[in-house]
C-alpha cells in the first residue's frame, strides 16, 4: 500500500520543491480532478444560445473579458485572500465575500459545489481541512496547507478556469477541438498577466464589469432546453 506523507501546517517552514508544486497543480486543476466542472458553462450557454457567441473570435473576446474584468480576476484575488487568510475568522470572511460577488444563484451553486467536492479529495488524499468553502477558497486553502507557491497555484486556477469554459464552447456551439486549443493558447498571457497584477491586491480590489457575462449568468437560470448546470 502507497502511504501518503502528512502534510505542513501553516506554521511549518516550506519544504516542497517547485516541482512538487506543478505536478500536485497540475492533478488539482485539470479536467480529470472530480469537481465536476464539465457540468457548467458560467453563463457561457445563455450568450452561445442567444447567438453572441457564434466563432472562435467572439469566444475569445468573451472570455478575455471574464478574465480580466470578472470572475476571473475575482477568483484570483479571493484565492489570494484565502491563502495568506491565516485564523478561521478570517477564512469565512474571504468566504463569505466570495458568496457575495456571486452575481446569480446558478454561480453561487457552482462555486460552492465545486468547492466541496474539491475539498473532499484533497482532504482525503492530501490530508488537507475538509471545508465548505467556494471553489477560489478552497483551493488557496488548501494550496496553503501543502505550501505551494501562491503564484503559481493562481496561474494553474486561471488555466483549468478557462480550459473548462473553452472545453464548453467547443460542444456547445460546437467548435472545432483545434480552434478551441487555438482560444486557450491566446489566453494564457491574458491569465499570467492577471497573476502578476493581483499579487498585492485585498478584498477591497474586488468588482466586475463583465455585465453581459453576469446577465447571461442570471437568464441561464430560466434557459430551455440547456445542457449545462449553469
Amino acid at each position: 500500500m502507497v502511504m501518503v506523507a502528512p502534510i505542513p501546517t501553516n506554521t511549518s517552514p516550506p519544504r516542497m520543491t517547485t516541482e512538487h508544486d506543478i505536478l500536485i497543480l497540475a492533478q488539482w486543476l485539470s479536467p480529470a480532478f472530480p469537481v465536476g466542472a464539465f457540468a457548467y458553462s458560467h453563463g457561457l450557454e445563455t450568450a452561445i444560445h442567444s447567438g453572441a457567441i457564434a466563432t472562435a473570435c467572439d469566444l475569445q473576446d468573451w472570455l478575455t473579458c471574464v478574465l480580466s474584468h470578472g470572475s476571473g480576476r475575482n477568483d484570483c484575488i479571493l484565492l489570494r485572500a484565502a491563502y495568506r487568510s491565516g485564523p478561521q475568522a478570517a477564512l469565512d470572511e474571504v468566504n463569505q465575500t466570495a458568496l457575495a460577488v456571486s452575481a446569480s444563484s446558478e454561480r453561487i451553486r457552482e462555486t460552492q459545489l465545486q468547492g466541496s467536492a474539491f475539498s473532499q479529495t484533497t482532504s482525503a488524499i492530501w490530508g488537507s481541512d475538509k471545508t465548505e468553502f467556494c471553489y477560489p477558497v478552497a483551493v488557496g486553502h488548501a494550496a496553503a496547507q501543502l505550501w505551494l507557491d501562491v503564484d503559481l497555484t493562481a496561474a494553474f486556477y486561471l488555466h483549468g478556469f478557462v480550459s473548462n469554459l473553452v472545453s464548453a464552447a467547443v460542444r456547445a456551439v460546437p467548435l472545432g477541438q483545434t480552434e478551441g486549443q487555438r482560444v486557450l493558447a491566446a489566453l494564457i498571457p491574458m491569465c499570467d498577466q492577471i497573476v502578476q497584477e493581483t499579487q498585492c491586491t485585498t478584498l477591497d480590489d474586488l468588482s466586475s464589469t463583465a455585465f453581459l457575462s453576469d446577465i447571461a449568468a442570471m437568464r441561464h437560470e430560466t434557459l430551455q432546453p440547456r445542457i449545462f448546470r449553469s
